[in-house]
């Protein structure tokens, strides 16, 4: 009878602890590869530490070595120096970004809803996107009266592009008799456009605004090297101008960090706004 008792309270102990030993062996197998993939980074920058340390001609940078960074790291984020050039930098790239999706999407249902539009603005278009964004600088300087307006243009006419091409492509791939079957039930202009369009190109959309966040994170840096006196970018540079290396490594450390969070939030936006996505 005791044996009885005994095993049917660790059955019911098993049943119990089930889901948690589900829900640890998923965890497991989600981090294995991006822990085994940080570890190598990790290694290759003690590495390349290790050399930079023990080369006579590169030695002064030894600072950039993990061991240095990670205090600096660890010190900026204690002292709370961190925040106000993050706080910055995250504004620029806000609005760059926002000015952006404003005028890319519109302009990309136009360009794929249009063929004449399409072929009528397809050159000069390339021709803009192919400029790099920091050369548009002087003209940026004198059309703004802030450094931070310019920026934010920099930002904007760098991360409009992929935007525009890729709603562009979303509104190409929409199956015309979605569009008929919306006429037949009576659906004006607008409906059609919030209720199948918008719909149909929102996985596009999300696909474009990741690239173009890859892209307005990447001109952030070089375009708050002048004329600023804040953001991450402008940290970089003063590090480098007072040979702080370990604290400009650390705050290339912080500029991955948030890069990697702000396309892990374009993939989730991307997965929720799929048709395929599970519930």
């Amino acid at each position: 009878m005791n044996r009885h008792a005994t095993l049917s309270v660790d059955t019911a102990t098993v049943d119990r602890l089930m889901p948690l030993l589900q829900l640890a062996d998923r965890t497991r197998r989600a981090l294995q590869y991006p822990v085994l993939g940080i570890a190598g980074l990790f290694a290759l920058w003690y590495w390349g530490g290790w050399a930079i340390a023990n080369n006579e001609d590169t030695m002064a940078f030894a600072s950039f070595a993990p061991g240095p960074t990670l205090a600096a790291f660890w010190d900026l984020a204690i002292s709370g120096n961190v925040w106000k050039p993050i706080e910055s930098s995250l504004y620029r790239v806000g609005w760059g970004l926002a000015y952006a999706i404003a005028i890319g999407v519109p302009l990309g249902v136009m360009i794929g809803y249009f063929l004449t539009l399409k072929q009528l603005t397809h050159v000069p278009f390339q021709f803009l996107r192919m400029i790099s964004p920091l050369a548009w600088m002087p003209i940026a300087v004198l059309a703004f009266a802030t450094w931070d307006a310019a920026i934010i243009f920099l930002i904007g006419i760098a991360a409009v592009w992929p935007i525009t091409y890729a709603t562009a492509h979303g509104v190409q791939r929409i199956d015309p008799m979605w569009l008929k079957v919306g006429n037949n039930l009576g659906a004006n202009p607008y409906h059609s456009l919030r209720y199948i369009v918008m719909p149909a190109i929102a996985q596009d959309v999300f696909a474009g605004i990741r690239l173009a966040v890859g892209v307005a994170w990447i001109v952030l840096v070089p375009a708050e090297y002048l004329g600023v006196t804040s953001g991450l970018g402008y940290a970089i540079n003063d590090a480098r101008d007072t040979l702080e290396y370990d604290k400009l490594a650390a705050f290339v450390l912080v500029i991955g960090i948030i890069g990697y969070m702000l396309d892990a939030i374009c993939v989730r936006l991307i997965k929720r706004s799929s048709y395929h996505a599970e519930g």
